[in-house]
């Protein structure tokens, strides 16, 4: 069997975190938040954004004692053994793949609302089929082809939303940037939703097998992205609050302040950005959540068969394939909204099981390993600061979340069981031999 190549460097990490973490959710969040945080919500997601910082540096020193494909599946694995190892990668699995075949469908939407063209159910499906098709097969072309085409979508998504920025920061006042009220309703509720606007980062480390240095760059690519990401994030909600009228907040999303700024052709321009922006979302997630399935294969917590890599293009072609189908069918269905809801939900359980793993890990790193690693200050302050922030938002989900996620939970700890007795079989079998 085949390695897996090293094609990705510091930026092709980067434009995996960024493409993850920024999707559909910044061009509806705003107004959403603003409803119960008022002029106060720039300032909710830099402060949200700086306590879920610690969440990504503990990400970031977990993925920095690792060279290998895995990610999540090998933090909770190598400190809890192997089941909770793979719990844990195929809830992160799970919730990735909801949300590739949510945001194929608002990026179906968002095309409709360009015309009518695109409007309507055979379309639509169109629209999603041909979306997860090319991404499947650009990924099994090449990772560095996959890297190539969030590149290229993560240009036509920055630069309309700096531009946006720029224009509406002059709508800015010193009311605006400093409220004298900050108060803010349902801070546990709202919190849990503005969180969606961060998450996503998490897969970056299923691609250290294929990344050049990945002890130094994966940190690095995660740390500085996500930080830019929420000064980003802050200017482009002080800005929503500027431009759209305080009556207005539940029901505007970043394209109204387009037509604020531009008329129509600014609204036209940000449905441009959003579909763009989803696009760049869609590829990082069928860059690095496929990686997951192939990890678990690899250490034989799922059939053999996924962790076969492509003799022509060096990539986990299978897994990429199974992930990818499985898109389709929950995207062209209605049933995947119910488990995209839960999705967000399930991964600050996968995030509270890394966490927890972390003190294993580096009792188990070698020397030359905790040369390498990306060591937090403070012993375990930040950790502790980290998993306070995911139990804090554990505590504000609701029961139906969990029950959603109950049955594809129980379908993958079946297919581990089987596995693993599968594996077993195969173990007695070769050991039978003179």
């Amino acid at each position: 069997m085949r390695d897996l190549k090293r094609d990705i460097g510091f930026f092709g990490a980067a434009f995996i975190v960024l493409n993850s973490v920024i999707g559909a959710g910044i061009f509806a969040l705003p107004g959403k938040v603003a409803v119960t945080a008022g002029l106060a919500s720039p300032w909710l997601f830099l402060v949200v954004g700086v306590l879920f910082l610690s969440v990504i540096l503990t990400f970031a020193e977990l993925a920095s004692y690792y060279d290998r494909t895995g990610g999540p599946v090998l933090y909770a694995g190598d400190a809890f053994g192997p089941l909770v190892g793979f719990s844990t990668g195929w809830l992160i699995f799970l919730a990735r793949m909801t949300s590739f075949a949510a945001n194929a469908n608002v990026m179906a939407m968002y095309l409709a609302s360009l015309s009518d063209l695109f409007a309507g159910p055979v379309v639509r499906a169109a629209i999603i089929t041909l979306v997860t098709i090319g991404l499947t097969w650009a990924n099994i072309l090449g990772v560095k082809d996959g890297v190539r085409t969030m590149g290229v979508l993560t240009f036509f998504k920055i630069v309309p939303l700096l531009l946006l920025i720029a224009l509406g920061l002059q709508h800015v006042t010193g009311t605006t940037l400093l409220p004298g009220d900050f108060h803010i309703e349902d801070i546990g509720g709202t919190t849990l939703l503005l969180i969606y606007a961060y998450v996503g980062f998490e897969t970056i480390g299923a691609t250290a097998g294929e990344t050049s240095n990945p002890q130094r760059n994966i940190p690095t690519a995660l740390v500085r992205t996500v930080v830019l990401t929420a000064l980003f994030y802050f200017l482009i909600v002080l800005v929503f609050v500027a431009v759209v009228p305080a009556e207005r907040y539940a029901s505007a999303t970043l394209v109204d302040v387009g037509r604020e700024l531009s008329g129509s052709v600014g609204a036209v321009v940000i449905t441009l950005t959003a579909v763009f922006s989803i696009g760049g979302n869609l590829a990082s997630s069928m860059l690095a959540a496929p990686r997951i399935l192939f990890s678990l294969a690899e250490n034989r917590a799922l059939p053999q068969w996924l962790a076969h890599v492509s003799e022509k293009y060096s990539t986990p072609d299978r897994s990429i394939l199974l992930m990818g189908a499985m898109a389709l069918v929950l995207g062209l269905s209605s049933s995947f909204v119910e488990l995209a809801i839960g999705s967000s939900v399930v991964r600050m359980l996968a995030f509270s099981v890394c966490i927890l793993a972390l003190p294993s890990i580096r009792r188990q790193a070698s020397d030359e390993q905790h040369e390498l690693a990306y060591r937090l200050p403070g012993g375990y302050a930040i950790p502790a600061v980290a998993l306070g922030v995911c139990l804090f938002l554990i505590s504000h989900s609701r029961a139906d979340d969990w029950l959603r996620m109950s049955i594809p939970l129980a379908i993958g700890v079946g297919l581990y069981f089987a596995a693993r007795k599968l594996g077993s079989g195969r173990d007695e079998v070769d050991g039978e031999g003179p």
